[in-house]
């Protein structure tokens, strides 16, 4: 059987993307790492771009949902904690951060490196100290999380989002710009196993995540050899589209009402981002962004 001629370090790239899928104190960025040659194999590989639609002044600060979470979140880490897609670039003096579970923090080594690529903690205090020290910083977070994980196949855009409101109150607590994203492709690099909820791999799955706050999933792509199924994913294109910033008043205390209020704002502002480019990217004319 003819193996596939596999591009150069890719292997060593998966090895380095494992624990940084599921990613995250406030991250130190540092030049030299978000700039290793080896994040552009993996843009390559894919091949993983992120496109602009508006500008993002430097003289405000951000909260960004990232959507959806896919299997490994290739599109926001390549895009947002590395310069292989030119981030810096394309949005002069914003300072990109991608939150993701504290639990990584706690390791080390692993805490350094993770910071060394403006990576911090989903946690509160931490989106609250970058959001409320000086100007142009952007926070990701995937707001789906680990649920959103479990759902991961190809050829579907249902998001875990309509409960999910609690980065509304961060915003507008501290009068960031909202900025919804979607990443088309995402979920179509890996196909998943899924069980059902009375199954006993659906519990360990479960129980898993109480443990350790990320799900155990079964998923796969394609192998080294042509043909045979592995975990290398599948090499299709990633394209992360940044939409407008939704500005947002500072309210110390903002109501539910108030909170209410920008979230269905932040909703509506997302599916029509999705459905501006959903068929230049891979979705058809009919298909529709379903929130849970």
């Amino acid at each position: 059987m003819p193996c596939l001629k596999q591009p150069t370090h890719f292997q060593s790239l998966i090895l380095l993307q494992w624990p940084l899928s599921y990613l995250a104190m406030c991250g130190r960025h540092s030049a030299w790492v978000r700039n290793w040659c080896a994040w552009t194999h993996l843009k390559n590989y894919f091949p993983i771009t992120i496109l602009k639609t508006k500008d993002l002044s430097p003289k405000h600060n951000y909260l960004m949902g990232v959507h959806p979470h896919g299997i490994l979140t290739f599109g926001a880490f390549c895009n947002f904690c590395t310069e292989a897609t030119g981030f810096s670039k394309i949005f002069p003096g914003i300072t990109p951060h991608l939150a993701t579970l504290s639990w990584f923090f706690k390791i080390p080594l692993v805490r350094e490196y993770l910071m060394a690529k403006g990576v911090c903690s989903v946690s509160q205090p931490a989106i609250d100290y970058l959001l409320s020290h000086g100007t142009g910083n952007l926070v990701g977070i995937v707001v789906g999380g680990v649920g959103e994980a479990l759902q991961s196949v190809p050829n579907t855009t249902t998001l875990i989002l309509r409960k999910r409101k609690g980065f509304v109150r961060t915003a507008l607590q501290h009068g960031a710009h909202l900025v919804p994203t979607f990443t088309f492709g995402e979920t179509e690099v890996y196909e998943q196993v899924l069980f059902q909820k009375d199954s006993w791999m659906y519990k360990f799955q479960s129980c898993f995540r109480s443990i350790f706050g990320f799900y155990f999933c079964i998923f796969y792509g394609r192998g080294f050899c042509q043909g045979s199924n592995g975990l290398l994913p599948y090499s299709l294109p990633i394209i992360t589209v940044v939409g407008e910033p939704l500005p947002l008043p500072k309210i110390e205390n903002p109501s539910r009402e108030m909170v209410d209020k920008y979230h269905a704002l932040y909703m509506d502002a997302l599916c029509k981002l999705f459905d501006q480019h959903k068929t230049q990217y891979g979705c058809s004319a009919t298909q529709k962004l379903l929130f849970m």
